[in-house]
């Protein structure tokens, strides 16, 4: 799946994504709505994990077709190793600033 394509943003209504906690420690999440999910996040009214752990910086998104696809990505990525999850961000924004990295496959 592509990140920040205008076109799948428009047909795709559900998000995966990641946070990075004060402590550095990671939380992967689903929404539709990213905005209101990190303001909630924020405020104290998200995750219970979040809860006390801001400020959170977004470091990964990406749009999934529907909440059971966006579902399995999420137990997916929490599934991965916190380093398998560093790379993944890193690919993501390695590939959305135009830059060719062979890190291998996650």
């Amino acid at each position: 799946m592509k990140l920040f394509d205008k076109k799948m943003t428009e047909r795709m209504s559900w998000v995966v994504y990641i946070l990075e906690c004060s402590d550095e420690s990671l939380y992967t999440g689903i929404t539709t709505n990213l905005a209101r999910r990190i303001t909630e996040h924020e405020q104290g009214n998200g995750a219970r994990y979040t809860r006390g752990r801001g400020p959170l910086n977004l470091k990964y998104m990406e749009y999934c077709n529907n909440r059971a696809e966006a579902s399995r990505r999420e137990a997916l990525i929490k599934s991965l190793s916190r380093a398998q999850k560093l790379e993944l961000i890193l690919l993501e924004n390695t590939a959305i600033h135009g830059y060719e990295v062979n890190l291998g496959s996650i």
